[in-house]
């Protein structure tokens, strides 16, 4: 079945349909990853958007049940040049058309993706409508123009009560504020020892305080981390008194609770192939990576605030420290799910931190 993507400025494209036959309008991104889109596509971050995948064969190993990153699907609509539905993997339980279906999730192939990847990186990220036949460039137009840009992306997300993941031998508890929150995180900290009680994105800092943790996380998850204040009105109220480590949207939300300002960026920094510099130690990373913001970069004289990553691409903000609070954050995902595993050892730098708060030794 032919059916077709119509952008704000009025670019036309008709492919073939695959997955749910919803008519959806979304920002349109673009992701260069080379694997993972099943990864790609339960990551919450990406609520509320349609993704153009770069890379021109998707489908071909299908879906694995253990390689969830959340028990949601954050896109709206998948983009492809060529679907396969005929996976290739022995692990692998359903079709990616099969999943799509399931969750109401429209896909669309024979694009030209990398026309439509040049179009969003000279205009920017722009709302789109996948749509049928039998719609006119007007009516779609005028759907994309009458449907407003969400803002409460975080609050639909995030868990909706407690909940646990333990570990053998645990060393240390953390509570992972959950804004979107991706599992390998969580699965990377039980792996180092620590006890996870993850929380919704609204609790208090009395609740956090109650739970008697080691530490504090801030997941990643989807929208504008000004939208987000809850959030940081609870980091302004924790920080310094236990360590905290941040990812993606909780490195914003870190940056902003501390005085720095978040922008918007053209089309956003997405996929597994992003070279960072550590400044820290002037070693470069190459890193996974998901997000539409990012962190001003500050005066000279920016107080305790020390920057330690920048992207080699663009030179943004991919890291930030505050020593006298314990606190520091990336942008980019060193869970690596997927991507490379060059910066897991953040990890230990966090469990690291809350030995030292404890007096002990990692």
């Amino acid at each position: 079945m032919k059916r077709k993507l119509v952008l704000q400025d009025g670019t036309e494209m008709i492919g073939t349909a695959f997955g749910s036959m919803n008519e959806t309008v979304a920002e349109l991104v673009f992701n260069t990853s080379m694997v993972g889109y099943q990864e790609i596509l339960s990551d919450p971050s990406y609520t509320d958007q349609m993704i153009n995948m770069t890379y021109p064969l998707i489908g071909n190993y299908g879906i694995i049940d253990e390689d969830f990153e959340s028990r949601l699907v954050g896109p709206k609509a998948l983009i492809v040049r060529e679907y396969n539905d005929k996976p290739s993997n022995f692990r692998y339980t359903k079709t990616l058309n099969e999943y799509l279906e399931e969750n109401g999730t429209a896909g669309i192939s024979h694009i030209d993706t990398r026309m439509l990847t040049r179009i969003i990186r000279d205009h920017g990220s722009m709302p789109a409508i996948l749509c049928d036949l039998n719609v006119s460039r007007e009516d779609a137009l005028k759907k994309i123009a009458e449907t407003p840009m969400p803002h409460d992306q975080v609050s639909r997300v995030s868990c909706k009560k407690i909940w646990y993941s333990r570990c053998a031998n645990p060393k240390y508890s953390v509570v992972a504020v959950d804004c979107g929150m991706k599992l390998n995180i969580v699965r990377q900290l039980n792996a180092r020892g620590c006890n996870v009680t993850i929380v919704p994105y609204n609790t208090s800092a009395d609740k956090i305080r109650s739970l008697n943790p080691d530490g504090v996380f801030f997941s990643n998850g989807p929208g504008d981390p000004q939208d987000v204040t809850e959030v940081i009105a609870l980091i302004k109220e924790i920080q310094g008194t236990l360590p905290i480590f941040g990812i993606c949207l909780g490195h914003q939300m870190i940056a902003l609770a501390n005085g720095l300002e978040t922008y918007k960026m053209k089309f956003g920094h997405r996929g597994a192939n992003h070279p960072v510099m550590n400044l820290d130690i002037g070693r470069i990373e190459i890193t996974s990576q998901n997000h539409s913001y990012a962190v001003r970069m500050p005066e000279e004289n920016s107080g305790p605030i020390h920057i330690t990553h920048i992207n080699l691409l663009d030179q943004t903000v991919e890291g930030l420290r505050i020593e006298d609070q314990d606190i520091f954050s990336v942008q980019y995902h060193p869970e690596s799910a997927p991507g490379p595993e060059d910066s897991r050892c953040l990890f230990e730098q966090f469990t690291a931190s809350m030995a030292k708060r404890k007096g002990g030794t990692h």
